[in-house]
């Protein structure tokens, strides 16, 4: 028998290959035929990978977007902080007349739209009314370190000028009386030279504790008893040295 020819070899396995490639591509790729970190997305079809192909728990949160995940059941509460510093700011509100309708707490009227004696020397105009436009009232606090506030206060049962229009839409300039008005506000207890508290003339609102309230009608002129203003105030700042008045 002749001997194969190269020829015969390279022909045997041309037909090996031609036959063979078929089964050859059906063979399972296993992890092992595999490079690690070789793999990229885009070497993965969209939703090829099902919840069956993965392991239980394998998943963190950070390979999820936010949002994704469902937020888990609250837990338990946490021990209570320490209490807050006591909040700043007390307030109150005045009516015409000068008394005192609603308050957080603490104030007390020294005197309202007072007529005082007369002090004007011998030949003099009488100074007596010279307190009258003002309501004084005592916060039972050292203001010194403390903001005093205040605003007039609609009144829309009252028809103060007598026009039969409560609801503020009379025309005119100063029309509206129970919408309108002026108001100042200070610490009483003056210290001369230095000219910062009020000169309070009541003697009993002499000291810096005490406040004045000045309503004025919208022209700037002093208020009678058919227009007085009812008004707000609101002390800010510390109130910390505030002691509460003793009962009678």
């Amino acid at each position: 028998m002749r001997r194969p020819t190269p020829s015969f070899y390279i022909s045997v396995a041309a037909l090996v290959v031609a036959t063979s490639g078929t089964s050859y591509a059906a063979m399972t790729i296993t992890g092992a035929d595999v490079r690690n970190g070789s793999l990229t997305g885009q070497d993965i079809a969209r939703d090829s990978i099902g919840s069956a192909k993965i392991t239980d728990g394998s998943l963190k949160a950070k390979d999820f977007k936010g949002g994704q995940l469902p937020a888990g059941e609250p837990g338990p509460a946490g021990p209570a902080g320490p209490a807050g510093a006591d909040g700043a700011g007390r307030w109150l509100l005045v009516d015409a007349s000068g008394a005192i309708v609603a308050q957080s707490g603490g104030f007390e009227v020294v005197t309202a739209y007072p007529t005082l004696a007369n002090t004007a020397p011998a030949g003099s105009p009488d100074n007596s009314l010279r307190a009258n436009g003002n309501v004084y009232l005592d916060a039972n606090e050292d203001l010194s370190d403390n903001g005093i506030i205040a605003t007039v206060a609609l009144q829309n049962t009252v028809d103060q000028n007598g026009d039969a229009v409560t609801s503020g839409r009379a025309p005119g300039a100063d029309a509206n009386p129970e919408f309108s008005g002026e108001i100042s506000a200070s610490l009483c207890s003056f210290t001369g030279a230095t000219g910062i508290p009020t000169n309070c003339a009541p003697a009993a609102a002499q000291n810096n504790t005490s406040f004045v309230v000045s309503p004025r009608n919208s022209d700037g002129s002093v208020t009678t008893t058919t227009s007085r203003k009812r008004f707000y105030v609101v002390i800010t700042g510390d109130s910390t040295d505030y002691v509460a008045p003793t009962t009678p």
